[in-house]
C-alpha cells in the first residue's frame, strides 16, 4: 500500500484468500504519513480554518471551532454517520474495501498517524471485519455512510464479522491483542472521506467478470458440441480481419478448447455434406451453413466484456491507487490543499460500463440454454434434454428435464438486464446542495456486483444443460479440454436421468464458478484465464 502499486486482480485475490498475503507497513510511508500529519498539527495549532479538521463538514464548513474540540469533532461525526441499511456488504467486498482505504491513507497525504493505518492492517490480519450495511452513500464526498462504520470499528464500537463469527468490535479487537484508536483530528474524515467502499465492490466484480467471461467461452465450446455446430466461426482468420483484441482473446480461447472435438464440425465439411446445384433451379440443403447467433457471434458478445475489462480495470487500478481524500497536506511544505478527489465519477461510469457488458454476457448464456433446450434447434436432442432411465419413454410427457430450468436462467437473464439502467445518470443534489453533484458510483457498483451474482447462476444453468445436452449426443467424442471441465461440472450436477430437484446442484456450481475453480480448469487444460493469479502464496508490501 502506498506504491502505486496495488491491482484490483491482487486486491480481489487477498480479499478471497486472505490467508496467502502478508500486509504491512513499509517505512517510506510511515515518514510521509508522520509528515503530513506534522504538517497538519501545525495549521491547527496556528488558528488556520482547515475543512474538516477546525470546521463542520459539508455545507457547515463554514463554522469554524477551536483546536481543543478537533477530537470530539472527528467522534461526531463518525456516529453521525451511522444511517446505513440493507444487507451487510459481503466479507470479500469488506476485505476489499479495508485494504484500498488503508492503501489511500498509507501513501502519505491524508494526516493521519501511523497507528492508525497500522491498526487497519492489523484488522485486516486478524479478519476482523466491520458489518457495512450496503447502502447509504451517493459516491461524491466519498462513501460517507459506508465506511463511517469501518471508523466505527477502529474506535472499538459497532458489530464485526471475526473469522466468520459475529461479535462486538470491543471484544474482537480485544482478542487479538490490539487497542482501539482515539481518533485524531482529520482522522475520522480521512477514514470516510473517500472512495473505498464503491472500489471495494469494483474490484471484486472485475475479478469475478473475468472468470465469467472464461466461464462463457466454454459454454459456448460446449454448445458447438452438443449442437453438432461449426468450428469454423472460431478460426484465426476471421478475427484477424474484426481485431478487437477481446474478441480475438474470446475466439482463440473457443477454438482451443475445441481441439480434438469429435462433434464440432469443420465448415468444409458442413458444405461437401450438400450435393451440388448442378443446373437444378432449386433445392433444400440437407444441413444449413450457419448456426444461431448465440454461437457464431459469442466471441464478439464475450469480446465486448473483454475489452470493457480493459479499460475498466485501469480505471479502477489508478483509483485504488489514488488519494481519494479531501483536505490533503504536502508533507514537504506544509500546505493544505482543499479539493475533491473523493469524487467516484470513474468507478460509477466503470461499474455502469461493466454490468452492461455483463448481463448482455448473460443473456448469451441464457439464449444458448433455450437453444438446447427446444428441440425445434437443438439438432435432434430430445425436447428439454430429456433421457430418462427408468424405461419412461422420453416423449411420454411424464418427464420434463430442464424446461423450468430455462425458464429460471430466462428470469434471471431479464433480472440482469434490467439493472443496467445507469446509476451515475440519477445525480442528486444533497447535503442543502453543498453536495449538488454526486456519482452514485457505488449504487453503480453493487449493481454491478448484483449482475455478478446473477450471471453467475445462468452460467451455471448453462453450464448443466449443456453437459446434459452433450451426453446426449455423446460425451465420449468430447475434445479433451471441453472434457476436462465436464469432469468438473458433474462432480456437482450429476446427469438428470428423471425429474428432479436441481436448485442444490446448481448452487453447488455457482460455488465451483465463485470459487475460481472452473476457470482453474481452464487455465489448466491451457485455456489461460487473463488475469488469474499464480497459485503460491503472495506478499504484498504497504508502502
Amino acid at each position: 500500500m502506498g506504491a502505486d502499486s496495488l491491482r484490483a486482480e491482487e486486491v480481489a485475490d487477498f480479499a478471497r484468500h486472505p490467508e496467502k498475503w502478508e500486509i504491512r507497513l513499509d517505512g517510506d510511508a510511515c515518514t510521509r504519513m508522520t509528515a503530513a500529519q506534522r504538517a497538519k498539527d501545525a495549521l491547527v495549532a496556528s488558528g488556520q480554518p482547515v475543512y474538516g479538521v477546525t470546521t463542520g463538514f459539508g455545507d457547515s464548513c463554514g463554522r469554524h471551532i477551536g483546536p481543543a474540540k478537533a477530537a470530539s469533532l472527528q467522534r461526531n461525526l463518525i456516529s453521525g454517520h451511522l444511517a446505513g441499511s440493507g444487507d451487510p456488504a459481503p466479507p470479500e467486498v469488506t476485505r476489499a474495501t479495508m485494504l484500498i482505504r488503508a492503501n489511500c491513507l498509507a501513501r502519505g497525504y491524508s494526516g493521519v498517524r501511523v497507528s492508525l493505518v497500522q491498526l487497519l492492517a492489523d484488522c485486516l490480519r486478524e479478519d476482523i471485519l466491520p458489518m457495512i450495511p450496503e447502502r447509504g452513500s451517493v459516491g461524491a464526498s466519498g462513501d460517507l455512510v459506508p465506511l463511517a462504520y469501518l471508523a466505527d470499528m477502529l474506535t472499538g464500537n459497532g458489530t464485526v464479522l471475526h473469522r466468520g463469527t459475529t461479535r462486538s468490535a470491543a471484544s474482537a479487537l480485544r482478542e487479538a491483542g490490539l487497542t482501539p484508536v482515539e481518533l485524531a483530528p482529520k482522522e475520522g474524515l480521512a477514514l470516510i472521506n473517500g472512495t473505498s467502499f464503491m472500489s471495494g465492490y469494483a474490484v471484486a466484480a472485475v475479478r469475478a467478470a473475468r472468470d465469467l467471461s472464461a466461464i462463457a467461452d466454454l459454454c459456448t465450446a460446449f454448445a458447438v458440441e452438443a449442437l453438432q455446430a461449426s468450428a469454423g466461426p472460431f478460426e484465426p482468420f476471421l478475427h484477424t480481419h474484426k481485431p478487437h483484441p477481446g474478441q480475438r482473446t474470446s475466439a482463440a480461447r473457443i477454438h482451443h478448447l475445441l481441439k480434438g472435438s469429435k462433434l464440432a464440425i469443420e465448415h468444409r465439411d458442413r458444405v461437401t455434406a450438400n450435393p451440388r446445384l448442378k443446373g437444378a433451379g432449386y433445392q433444400m440443403l440437407r444441413t444449413g451453413l450457419q448456426d444461431r447467433y448465440s454461437v457464431r457471434c459469442a466471441p464478439h458478445v464475450t469480446g465486448a466484456l473483454n475489452d470493457t475489462l480493459s479499460w475498466v480495470t485501469d480505471w479502477v487500478d489508478t483509483e485504488i491507487n489514488s488519494t481519494n481524500d479531501n483536505p490533503l497536506f504536502d508533507p514537504e511544505t506544509g500546505e493544505v490543499h482543499h479539493g475533491g478527489n473523493f469524487y467516484g465519477g470513474h468507478i460509477g461510469l466503470a461499474m455502469d460500463g461493466l454490468k452492461l457488458a455483463l448481463a448482455s454476457l448473460g443473456d448469451l448464456l441464457d439464449r444458448q440454454v433455450a437453444l438446447v433446450v427446444d428441440e425445434k434447434s437443438n439438432q435432434g436432442l430430445t425436447a428439454n434434454l430429456v433421457r430418462p432411465t427408468d424405461g419412461t419413454d422420453y416423449d411420454s410427457g411424464l418427464h420434463h428435464g430442464f424446461k423450468a430450468a430455462q425458464i429460471a436462467s430466462s428470469s434471471l437473464a431479464a433480472e440482469a438486464l434490467k439493472n443496467t439502467a445507469p446509476a451515475t445518470a440519477f445525480s442528486r443534489s444533497t447535503e442543502s446542495h453543498n453536495q449538488d453533484k454526486v456519482s452514485m458510483a457505488s449504487i453503480a457498483a453493487r449493481d454491478a456486483w448484483k449482475v455478478v451474482e446473477l450471471v453467475q447462476n445462468i452460467a451455471a444453468i448453462d453450464l448443466a444443460a449443456l453437459c446434459q445436452a452433450v451426453d446426449l449426443r455423446g460425451g465420449d467424442r468430447m475434445a479433451p479440454a471441453t472434457r476436462a471441465a465436464y469432469d468438473l461440472v458433474r462432480t456437482a450436477v450429476p446427469f438428470v436421468d428423471q425429474d428432479r430437484r436441481l436448485d442444490k446442484d446448481l448452487a453447488g456450481l455457482v460455488d465451483l464458478i465463485r470459487s475460481g475453480e472452473v476457470a482453474a480448469v481452464l487455465r489448466a487444460a491451457g485455456a489461460d484465464v487473463e488475469g488469474q493469479l499464480p497459485e503460491q502464496p503472495r506478499r504484498y508490501c504497504v508502502h
